[in-house]
């Protein structure tokens, strides 16, 4: 059989066709933005508020180095983000405010659709909860007025996904996910000409912790300096709130949010819920963690006046605080609160109750908080991305995805994550940054007494101490479910991103 002769420049024909084959391929499937854009009217008390909506994917990209060399810019997520601005002769004066929620592993979707955004859900309220299919409804009250507005979905949540490639875990950590979301915002300000509009941030639980970081990583990476930082269900310091051995300083940091929810539970009498707090307050300031503090050292008298005491502010009986060494922990005290009535307690939202298997168990198995309000949300979102803003996508819009963890605290390894140090450092570098604080009496998550206690510690010159506000709700750790809370929020969040920057 005859064979037919290779020359070597037919080879090598053949392997430059291959590589432009696989560099075209290769350019034919990088990532690029799909973003999209709307027009939309909302009719607010003083007049109609027209605005442009942008949804989609942003690629965030990685600069690379190869043997010292500039080996370009490597896609490694797509982040997806809902920005919304409002129809302004002058859009560089109008503020602009990135929001996001925690988890970590939280989409956005409780901020956009539940506060701040010109479109909210209509989930109703303890006691009055709405059925499928929920609606949707506009919102007079949107920070939209005197804001735009950017919604950011870390990696792995909402429509947010590592591109082909990368490990999505890369992204699962304190300093990872600042720097992602850092660069977000980074993005959107140079593309969008933004640098010289008043710029905040807005987080909400694990959201306080990354806006904290972000506030000083802006600062640092990028010189991009901030007005305002607005922490809604502050946690800075996770000393304060992990009940762990040896830590007693969240039981008496807890103890005034269980008070709240016991009287509201009505087993505290008809007192006002700001006598019930002072009482609350004065305890866990004093007499409770020097209580704590003493151990097995404690005389039994000593003992059974505090688990008396106790009894008073927490509408728990005397026994059962003696029984668990005087320490509830929360999810205990959820589980125990109601247990003669068959009912469970929220910890997202105290005033929410509900129903389990077993109620001789010391843990509920489920948040009924958390159910009451997970499908109105989800349902909502779906409904609104892509028949309002335009946008469609065959991923699962993440709402809440415990696929993230474990969640990466490498820099705090054989200590509490703690990053009022962070907020402390921006704001000595910044003396015009405002920082804004927004609790619920009711949230048995992120406690209210546990904030203050938080910012008392923040390491900033006397000077900058008013720089420091409080916004008190009853309601609980999404404040906004409760009708007249979401209105007084809404109204002081207007005023705090519409004072004096400087």
């Amino acid at each position: 059989m005859a064979e037919t002769a290779q020359h070597p420049e037919d080879n090598a024909d053949s392997k430059t066709e291959d590589t432009a084959t696989k560099e075209t391929e290769t350019k034919e499937t990088e990532p690029t933005d799909d973003l999209v854009t709307t027009r939309h009217t909302i009719t607010l008390d003083d007049g109609e508020l027209s605005y442009t909506a942008t949804a989609g994917r942003i690629v965030l990209r990685q600069e690379r180095q190869t043997d010292d060399k500039f080996d370009g810019a490597k896609a490694r997520a797509e982040v997806f983000v809902t920005a919304y601005t409002a129809d302004s002769e002058s859009p560089a004066a109008r503020p602009v405010t990135f929001a996001f929620n925690g988890g970590p592993g939280s989409s956005s979707v409780w901020l956009h659709l539940g506060l701040l955004g010109p479109r909210r859900v209509l989930s109703g309220d303890v006691g009055a909860l709405q059925p499928p299919p929920y609606g949707l409804t506009d919102n007079a009250q949107t920070l939209l007025r005197h804001s735009d507005l950017v919604f950011i979905d870390p990696v792995s949540t909402g429509y947010s996904r590592a591109v082909h490639g990368e490990k999505p875990k890369e992204f699962h950590g304190y300093t990872a996910d600042i720097a992602s979301v850092g660069e977000v915002i980074r993005l959107w300000t140079s593309r969008n000409g933004r640098w010289m509009s008043p710029k905040y941030l807005c987080g909400e639980s694990y959201g306080t912790t990354r806006a904290a970081g972000l506030a000083r990583h802006l600062q640092e990476r990028y010189g991009m300096y901030l007005n305002g930082v607005v922490l809604i269900s502050a946690v800075l310091d996770f000393g304060a709130i992990i009940f762990s051995g040896g830590n007693d300083d969240p039981y008496a940091l807890y103890l005034p949010t269980y008070a709240a929810i016991a009287h509201y539970h009505g087993k505290l009498g008809d007192r006002p819920l700001r006598d019930v707090l002072a009482a609350a307050e004065s305890y866990a300031e004093h007499d409770y963690p020097r209580i704590l503090s003493r151990g097995a050292r404690l005389p039994a008298d000593a003992r059974a006046a505090a688990a008396a005491r106790l009894a008073e502010l927490t509408g728990l009986s005397a026994d059962y605080l003696d029984r668990v060494n005087l320490r509830p922990e929360h999810v205990r005290f959820l589980t125990e609160l109601l247990r003669d009535q068959r009912l469970v307690v929220g910890r997202i939202d105290g005033r929410f109750t509900g129903w389990d298997t077993d109620y001789g168990r010391e843990r509920w198995s489920d948040d009924p908080s958390m159910t009451a309000i997970t499908g109105p949300y989800t349902a909502a979102l779906n409904h609104y991305v892509p028949a309002e803003l335009g946008y469609h996508s065959d991923l699962p819009y993440e709402i809440l995805n415990p696929q993230v963890r474990p969640w990466s605290y490498a820099e705090f390894e054989n200590q509490h994550v703690f990053v009022l140090d962070k907020l402390a450092a921006a704001m000595r570098a910044n003396p015009h940054l405002r920082v804004h604080v927004d609790c619920g009496y009711y949230d048995a998550a992120t406690p209210y007494f546990a904030a203050e206690h938080a910012l008392a510690h923040l390491d900033i010159p006397a000077e900058l101490a008013a720089n420091v506000s409080f916004g008190y709700y009853e309601a609980g750790h999404m404040m906004y479910l409760h009708e007249p809370s979401r209105l007084a929020q809404s109204e002081r969040l207007a005023r705090f991103v519409t004072s004096a920057s400087g």
